[in-house]
């Protein structure tokens, strides 16, 4: 009988601090996340120095919650999962020398993981993946096409040329004076409104899958400030209404069009903005239209920044054989791609 394999996973590339285990690559036994957007609220965004401090508040904290959860010790683990990179790198430190920590003191491997690759994997706690696919990660700080023909190969076929689909989220809600984190608050007001205000769709030249999304945060901005000078009112549930359905435009077809021609047989939606009922409802509503390719959308939960993602890439990286010295360091702009063979 083949022995069930225990992953720790660690992740702290922004403001959340989570460790999760998961066992045999696909099942949560315990997975822990310490919010810190009370902390940055305030300040609008995420401020660097004080994400790293909570992470070195929060760390061994956050481990003996997930491994108590998991009723399992570290001598139980084959081997220690953790986010090397993209992030912020202080947060990224912290993350990394407490894995390097663990390792080294209980003799496990080290396995470092793309944070974009574990948002990919999230999916892989719903349900099996299927190659060749398709995953569309929008995020804060990335908005990608990645496709992939095999575990723990990714070819990224379109991303971002400037502000990603979270970043201009973020931007556009502080422009309608709504709180931080803005995506959550966009997307509940768009649902009250209807898309009546003309915005650009950035398509760029014919045949990209890479996406632009400053000239559409730009018009809104400047759609806000004209209105003032004018002295007129624009209901911000419209303006938010528009604003969402041309960033859902671009993304959906674009996805749509990469699935034609790359003739995957699955769809994976990832990253944060994952989260958004608008892009979950315009995606179920495409695909449904092609039987034969299966959409996956995790839960809420795990599209979130969180560790049991990092895990489950980790455990399919730890098969390929992947390891890291304890030399190991945070890399803020790591290119997904450098984990191909």
């Amino acid at each position: 009988m083949k022995k069930d394999q225990w992953i720790l996973g660690i992740e702290t590339s922004c403001d959340e601090t989570a460790v999760a285990i998961i066992k045999n690559g696909k099942e949560i036994a315990a997975n822990v996340v310490a919010s810190q957007i009370e902390s940055h609220k305030r300040f609008g965004g995420v401020v660097p120095e004080i994400a790293s401090r909570h992470h070195v508040e929060q760390m061994t904290i956050v481990l003996e919650e997930a491994l108590s959860q998991a009723n399992l010790s570290i001598s139980d683990m084959d081997a220690i999962a953790v986010t090397e990179g993209p992030g912020l790198v202080g947060a990224l430190l912290i993350g990394v020398n407490a894995a390097k920590a663990l390792a080294f003191a209980h003799n496990l491997p080290l396995v470092p993981v793309h944070h974009i690759a574990g948002h990919i994997y999230a999916n892989r706690l719903v349900t099996e993946m299927k190659f060749p696919l398709l995953a569309l990660v929008v995020s804060g700080g990335h908005t990608e096409l990645v496709y992939m023909k095999e575990h723990g190969h990714f070819e990224v076929i379109g991303e971002t040329r400037d502000d990603a689909a979270g970043e201009a989220y973020d931007k556009v809600a502080r422009t309608l004076n709504l709180p931080y984190p803005g995506g959550p608050h966009i997307d509940r007001l768009a649902h009250e409104g209807s898309p009546t205000i003309d915005l650009p769709r950035a398509w760029l030249e014919e045949g990209s899958y890479d996406f632009s999304f400053s000239g559409l945060k730009s018009a809104v901005i400047n759609t806000v400030h004209n209105a003032e000078q004018r002295g007129e009112t624009i209901a911000p549930e419209n303006l938010a209404a528009s604003f969402q359905e041309s960033v859902i435009d671009v993304l959906v077809k674009k996805t749509e069009r990469a699935v034609a021609e790359y003739k995957v047989k699955q769809v994976l939606l990832a990253g944060g903005v994952a989260a958004n009922k608008g892009l979950r409802s315009a995606l179920d509503k495409v695909f449904s239209n092609y039987p034969e390719i299966e959409l996956v959308i995790p839960p809420i939960s795990l599209c979130t920044d969180n560790a049991a993602m990092i895990a489950a890439a980790g455990s399919i990286m730890f098969e390929k054989g992947v390891r890291a010295e304890l030399s190991l360091n945070a890399i803020p702009g790591l290119e997904i791609d450098l984990y191909n063979d």
